[in-house]
Parts: C-alpha cells; sequence; structure tokens
C-alpha cells in the first residue's frame, strides 16, 4: 500500500512539474477546456435559473373541484376530510358558496346577481399539489372527478405542461451540447497527450529498458490528464460565476421593471463537484485513449 501511494504522490509530482515547465501551453488548454465546459455549464445554471423564474411568475398550479348544489355540510367535510388525507397536496382551501357569490358582487356583477333568487354557485375546494407533475395532475384529476358530490374539477395544468416542455426541450439541447464539447475535449487532450508522449518517446525507451511497466509509464500521463481536466473545470467554474455576476444587475433592473423579485442564482456546491467530477473524467478519458494507443504502437 504504501509503494502503491509513493509511486502516485511520485506520478502527481511528476506531471505538476510538467505543467509548471510549460506555463502559457498549460494556461491556453486550461483555457480552451474552459471555456467549452462553460457553455453547457452556464446552460444548465441558466435552465435551472428560468424554471425558478416560471415557477414564481405563474404561480403554484392548482385543481379546483366543484361539489353538487345539493350538497350538505356533512358532505363537505367528509370531501374536505379525504382532500386532506391526500399526501400529495400541499394545500386545501375550502371556498363556502357564499364567500363566492360575495367576491363575484365585489367584481362588479352585484347587479345581476341581485335578480337571481337563489345563489346558483357551488361549494368549492381550491387545492394545490405538492408536485408540478402533470401526470400526478392527471391521476389526481381521476381521483376528485370520482368521488360523490363533486360535480365538476377543473385542472390548472396546461402551462405546467407547456413550461416542463420548453424546459424539457431547453434542457435536451444543452445536454446534446454538452455531449458534443466532452467529445471535442476528449479529443483535445487525446492530442495534447500524443504529443507529450511523442516528446518524452526517448525516455519512456529508456525506461522500458530499465524494466518498468507499462503502468508505471501510463501513471505520470493520466494524472496530467486529470489535472489538465480540474484546471479546465476551474476555469469553466470562474467564467459561469463572472457571467451570472455581470448579468445579476441588468436581470434585476429588468424584473423590478415589471414588478417582479429575481435575481439570478450562480451553480450551486453540487453543480460546481459535477462540474469539476466531469471535467476531471473527460482529462482521463483522453489520456486513456492516448496512452494506450501510442504506447501499443511503440511495444
Amino acid at each position: 500500500m504504501r509503494a502503491w501511494s509513493y509511486q502516485h504522490r511520485k506520478a502527481i509530482a511528476h506531471a505538476m512539474q510538467r505543467l509548471l515547465r510549460q506555463p502559457l501551453g498549460t494556461l491556453l488548454s486550461a483555457l480552451v477546456v474552459g471555456i467549452a465546459l462553460a457553455l453547457p455549464a452556464g446552460g444548465f445554471v441558466l435552465v435551472d435559473n428560468a424554471a425558478s423564474l416560471a415557477r414564481g411568475v405563474t404561480g403554484s398550479p392548482e385543481i379546483s373541484l366543484y361539489l353538487s348544489l345539493d350538497a350538505t355540510e356533512a358532505d363537505v367535510a367528509d370531501i374536505e376530510s379525504r382532500l386532506r388525507a391526500q399526501d400529495a397536496l400541499a394545500g386545501v382551501q375550502f371556498v363556502p358558496r357564499d364567500a363566492a357569490l360575495k367576491q363575484l358582487a365585489d367584481n362588479g356583477l352585484a347587479d345581476v346577481l341581485d335578480g337571481l333568487e337563489r345563489n346558483p354557485l357551488p361549494h368549492a375546494f381550491i387545492v394545490t399539489p405538492r408536485q408540478e407533475d402533470p401526470a400526478l395532475f392527471e391521476r389526481l384529476h381521476t381521483t376528485f372527478a370520482a368521488w360523490p358530490k363533486v360535480d365538476h374539477v377543473q385542472l390548472d395544468a396546461a402551462w405546467v405542461q407547456r413550461l416542463h416542455t420548453l424546459l424539457s426541450l431547453v434542457e435536451l439541447g444543452v445536454s446534446l451540447l454538452a455531449v458534443l464539447l466532452g467529445a471535442a475535449l476528449v479529443i483535445i487532450t487525446f492530442n495534447t497527450i500524443r504529443l507529450q508522449i511523442l516528446t518524452q518517446r526517448a525516455e519512456i525507451d529508456v525506461t522500458r529498458l530499465l524494466g518498468a511497466t507499462d503502468a508505471f509509464i501510463r501513471r505520470p500521463f493520466y494524472w496530467l490528464g486529470c489535472l489538465q481536466g480540474l484546471l479546465g473545470g476551474l476555469v469553466a467554474w470562474s467564467v459561469v460565476t463572472l457571467s451570472i455576476a455581470l448579468m445579476r444587475p441588468s436581470v434585476e433592473a429588468l424584473a423590478e421593471a415589471y414588478g417582479a423579485v429575481f435575481s439570478l442564482n450562480g451553480p450551486t456546491p453540487p453543480q460546481v463537484l459535477a462540474l469539476l467530477v466531469v471535467a476531471i473524467a473527460l482529462g482521463w478519458l483522453g489520456t486513456a485513449l492516448s496512452v494506450r494507443r501510442h504506447l501499443r504502437e511503440s511495444q
């Protein structure tokens, strides 16, 4: 175990020395990797912000249950107890028929309502699901419509479906962009490590003559690719964070002009960690492909 740890520490030190010996090349490689990673990373962050903004603008989706006109107080109490027993609901609001009638009168329909002999409005419940899931809305709609004394169920989920479709489309586009740029980064790392191997071919041949294994030869290159990926990930994180910071005042001013309160959020710690892990993994993959190919060809 100590020998294994020592070999990896030595390989890391060797890889860092290679990076420090070529500061300009290291900087340019980190910038290329970082800018390429910043595009999809920034896209995912903006999608999260857009979803948050959409929820804040449109509010929580609701389902309205209108009871039969002959529903008694016992029927109302029974339906309310059923609704409150639903774990999928975050809120339940009862709207008595008299309160609904008064609200219509306050909205300027008092003259029309005065000509009615009785209140034509039913009791109603307005419920809010815990999740903005169209499938959940449909399931609750079917369940509520089958209850006795429930005359009509109005599903306020059309905008939810459109929102999910739009955000899913944007997220798919960002994901495709991430795949394409990820493949490009693997190719860049492949060529970078290939040049490193070619410039050190004589050293590798001498090391082999001295009895070094392929694992010993590959190890510094693996760490070199991982370190390049890590540097690129840090650059991408910096670019995304700086871009969000520059855009935030303009976005806040625009939201304020429409009477809303909204601020762009930067990448969260889990998103930053995922970005760095992906960057390191791409660097390792490009290195593995390059090292295995060129060492096999040199045998």
